[in-house]
């Protein structure tokens, strides 16, 4: 167990191996009509604006004792703060953002440890001095959080990319110094996605410590303001996930880096209803062969997804034909929704029996973080 994290036990061990089976055919249908009939806009994290946060529909707190890990949790530091209020993104949620309020979302839907992490837009806004500085603000800010709040707090460090130099002194001080669970990067920079060549020299080091990346979806430049009425983040930011894992495969850095623990946000964005055509790409494409001859499943389903906005059961149903549950990780995207109601819409969907359930909770990410 690193740095002291403790996660509180239920009274059954959820640490032991996924289960696959999930519940009878006729019950999981019955409790999967009931999902999908009882999902409400709020449930979907789209009610009162762009970015409502934390609404009245919050499912009530259960008296488990706190035992899941929430590897979705988003923190904000003070000088994240100043940086999105002066930049006017409209995160409400994250600028009124304290650790009390993770705290108490934490307590109220059972979880014992959150991982914490930035969100878009990163620290990146075209100098990379300044990128660098806040990127250790946020850091920095993250490790005080885990320090005052024993065994409550992980953090997954912000790298100042596209700033490579930077990002390379920046992993050093967040796996070396401060013991971060792994690192946290965003889906595209400028347009570039994580498999662009320029990135190799961050993966290589992020390989060689075994090091887990923590993926967040970006707006991306290209895609802004496209469909009347609809706000960038309903679809680009699963869109852009899917982006930057076909960069990722198919330029063959998931490969060249297969020490690289990948997880990605809700549940994969795109990737799942994709997948036929991700297929048919790679056979079509044989000369891409050399980059990825273990083929494209073979990365697909070594990858972790988290739940994150992600947790009904619309893509659960297509994310768990893709991959097994050994590679689902629970995630709540808090402050933006909350760990009570993801934790509530994931027993709705049916898909899950006990075992199942306990190992998205725990247990896959007490495995692969180290955390017991």
């Amino acid at each position: 167990m690193r740095r002291g994290l403790t996660v509180y036990q239920t009274g059954a061990d959820p640490a032991g191996s996924p289960a696959e089976a999930g519940p009878p055919e006729s019950e999981s249908r019955r409790r999967a009509l009931k999902a999908l009939g009882g999902i409400s806009v709020a449930g979907l994290g789209l009610a009162g604006g762009l970015f409502p946060g934390p609404g009245a529909e919050e499912p009530p707190a259960g008296r488990e004792k706190p035992f899941r890990i929430d590897i979705h949790h988003h923190v904000a530091s003070p000088g994240f703060i100043a940086e999105i209020r002066s930049r006017r993104t409209g995160q409400k949620p994250l600028e009124d953002w304290t650790p009390e309020q993770s705290l108490a979302a934490m307590d109220r839907g059972g979880v014992a440890t959150a991982i914490l992490s930035i969100s878009e837009p990163g620290v990146w806004f075209g100098s990379d001095p300044a990128a660098r500085a806040l990127a250790r603000e946020c850091n920095d800010y993250g490790a005080s959080l885990i320090a005052r709040h024993a065994g409550r707090f992980g953090q997954f460090a912000i790298l100042p990319m596209p700033d490579v130099e930077g990002s390379l002194r920046e992993i050093d001080y967040a796996l070396g110094t401060l013991k971060a669970e792994g690192v946290c990067m965003l889906t595209d920079y400028q347009g570039r996605f994580l498999g662009d060549p320029a990135f190799a020299p961050v993966f290589e080091e992020l390989n060689r410590r075994k090091a887990v990346v923590y993926t967040h979806p970006a707006r991306n430049d290209c895609c802004r303001n496209l469909v009347p009425d609809v706000a960038e983040p309903v679809i680009e930011l699963g869109t852009d996930t899917t982006r930057t894992i076909a960069s990722l495969l198919f330029s063959g850095t998931a490969s060249r880096c297969p020490q690289v623990r990948f997880i990605f946000a809700h549940a994969g964005g795109t990737l799942p209803f994709l997948m036929q055509r991700m297929l048919w790409w790679a056979r079509l494409r044989k000369d891409l062969a050399e980059r990825m001859p273990e083929g494209v499943l073979h990365h697909v389903q070594r990858f972790y997804y988290d739940t994150a906005s992600a947790s009904t059961i619309y893509p659960l149903s297509s994310l768990t034909r893709l991959v097994p549950a050994g590679r689902i990780l629970f995630g709540t995207d808090f402050p933006f929704l909350t760990p009570a109601e993801t934790a509530a819409n994931l027993r709705e969907t049916g898909l899950f029996d006990a075992a199942a359930l306990a190992a998205i909770e725990r247990g896959n990410a007490a495995g692969l973080l180290g955390l017991g």
